[in-house]
C-alpha cells in the first residue's frame, strides 16, 4: 500500500465509477482499473463494492477513502504553498450560479472579483438545475431553495423574495387580485423548471398557502420576463430584485403585498463538498460572495422597509 494508491481510491469513491475516474484523471480505464486490483491485493479485501450504477465503498474501502482524503489534501497544500511563492493569487475556481441572479446581479461582483484577482481563473456555469448541484467537479455552486441538501456543506447568502407584480397600463386596464387565489384567473409570467409542478408558496405570519399555478408565459431568463411584464402580457411572479427599478420608477406596480411569496425556495445558499479541499483561490471567492451577497441583501432589506412605510 502506498500514497499514490489511495489518493487514486479517494478519485475513484468520488467518481462513483471507474470510466468516470479514468476521464478525470486522464488515464486509461484499464490502468485505473489495474491499480485498484493492486491495492486491493496488497490491503487483502475488496474496497469498492460492483453495483449496476456505480462503486460503493466497503468498510475498509471507506476507512482508506478517509485516509486517501487526507493525503490528497496535504499534496495539494503543498504544491500550492510552493505556487505562490513570489507571485500573486492563482488557481481555477469552477462555479456555478442561477441564471437570473447570477446575470442581474452577481455578473458585477464577479467583474469585480476578476478585477481583484485576474490570475485567478474563473469558469462559470449559468445554471438553475436542482439536482446533482456539483456535478462535473463545480468547486461551488449557488442555489436558491428552501433547506439546503444535508450531504452538502451550506453557508446561507440571502433571502429571496418574489412579487406580484404588472405593469402599470395593465393594472389600469383589469383589476387586480386582492386574494392569492385570485392569480389563478390571470395570465402568469413566471420561471419555472422543466418536469416539474409549478407550485407558489406564500407566507403571512404562522400562515403557510400553496397554490398551484399554470404560467401562459414561462422562462428561465429573467430579463426576457421582466420586458414581458412591462409589455403587459399578464400578471408576474418573479423574484423582487427583476423588477425592483421598474417599482421605483413607477413602471409596475405589486399586488398581494402582505404576502410573502416564492416558487423555488426562500433562501439563497453558497453550496460546496464537504471534505473536498479548497484551495486558497477557492477560499477566496467564497469569502468575497458572501460579503458582497450579504450587503446586498442588507440593501434589498432597507429598500423594502422603505418600499413598505411609503405604502398607501
Amino acid at each position: 500500500m502506498d500514497a499514490q494508491s489511495l489518493v487514486l481510491l479517494a478519485d475513484i469513491v468520488e467518481a462513483g465509477n471507474l470510466s468516470l475516474a479514468a476521464r478525470r484523471l486522464k488515464m486509461s480505464r484499464a490502468n485505473i482499473s489495474y491499480h485498484l486490483g493492486q491495492l486491493e491485493k496488497s490491503v487483502g479485501q475488496e474496497l469498492l463494492r460492483r453495483t449496476t450504477r456505480h462503486l460503493e465503498p466497503t468498510e475498509v474501502g471507506l476507512r482508506l477513502y478517509q485516509h486517501g482524503c487526507v493525503i490528497r489534501e496535504e499534496l495539494m497544500a503543498a504544491k500550492e504553498s510552493v505556487a505562490f511563492l513570489g507571485s500573486g493569487l492563482h488557481g481555477l475556481v469552477r462555479m456555478s450560479i442561477p441564471t437570473g441572479f447570477g446575470n442581474q446581479v452577481m455578473a458585477d461582483w464577479l467583474i469585480e472579483f476578476k478585477r481583484l484577482y485576474p490570475d485567478i481563473l474563473l469558469t462559470l456555469m449559468f445554471d438553475n438545475r436542482v439536482d446533482d448541484l456539483l456535478r462535473d467537479e463545480v468547486d461551488i455552486a449557488i442555489r436558491v431553495m428552501s433547506d439546503p441538501p444535508a450531504q452538502m456543506v451550506a453557508v446561507k447568502l440571502a433571502k429571496m423574495d418574489y412579487v406580484a407584480c404588472a405593469a402599470r397600463e395593465y393594472a389600469d386596464k383589469y383589476s387586480m387580485p386582492v386574494e392569492l387565489e385570485q392569480l389563478q384567473n390571470f395570465p402568469i409570467v413566471t420561471s419555472h423548471v422543466v418536469g416539474r409542478e409549478l407550485r407558489l408558496a406564500a407566507y403571512k405570519g404562522d400562515i403557510r398557502r400553496e397554490l398551484s399555478l399554470s404560467p401562459t408565459l414561462a422562462s428561465e431568463n429573467f430579463q426576457f420576463l421582466r420586458e414581458a411584464i412591462l409589455s403587459g402580457l399578464g400578471v408576474g411572479v418573479v423574484p423582487d430584485y427583476v423588477v425592483n427599478d421598474d417599482i421605483k420608477a413607477g413602471r409596475v406596480v405589486t399586488m398581494l403585498r402582505d404576502w410573502r411569496l416564492s416558487i423555488f425556495g426562500t433562501n439563497m445558499y453558497l453550496l460546496r463538498m464537504p471534505g473536498r479541499y479548497q484551495t486558497q483561490a477557492v477560499r477566496t471567492l467564497i469569502d468575497f460572495v458572501v460579503k458582497r451577497a450579504r450587503v446586498w441583501n442588507q440593501a434589498k432589506e432597507r429598500a423594502g422597509n422603505a418600499l413598505s412605510s411609503t405604502a398607501p
